[in-house]
């Protein structure tokens, strides 16, 4: 594409291919690249073309909640029917369930609720703490036993 500008993608055609390519997942610099520019270009054309900017939001958008969903439902387990199918017509249905994934359940209470779920549990503690050991009342022996604990 020579000298490409920013007006080809303010037209229906243009912010539909955008949504579509972000939809699919294409990350920014691939983006940029089928647009056959460069990726701080397509960054300054979001600053500055709002159209621009939602057809990229409209399209990770969806593939956001999609994976969010699959992942939802990866985390529960689920249930499907296999069709099997011989020159054209069915001749068997089987429902077949999945387990829930460990892994997936693991990540989304993770994100979903980090404050009870993250691996790093910060714990403060208030109170006054005496370090101090009074050893007055201690016999002889009982120190002696005390100083072979170390």
């Amino acid at each position: 594409m020579a000298n490409p500008r920013y007006e080809q993608w303010l037209t229906p055609e243009g912010l539909t291919l955008l949504e579509g390519w972000a939809r699919d997942g294409l990350t920014n610099e691939q983006i940029a690249s089928n647009m056959g520019i460069a990726e701080r270009t397509l960054y300054n054309w979001k600053d500055e073309h709002l159209q621009i900017l939602q057809a990229l939001k409209r399209g990770k958008e969806v593939a956001d909640y999609e994976v969010e969903n699959a992942l939802f439902k990866r985390a529960l387990g689920f249930r499907y029917v296999e069709v099997t199918r011989e020159h054209g017509e069915i001749v068997k249905e089987v429902t077949k369930e999945v387990a829930p994934d460990t892994t997936a359940a693991i990540f989304w209470l993770k994100n979903r609720k980090p404050h009870e779920w993250r691996d790093k549990q910060e714990i403060s503690h208030t109170g006054k703490m005496d370090h101090r050991l009074d050893v007055t009342g201690l016999t002889t022996e009982e120190l002696r036993r005390l100083a072979q604990l170390d």
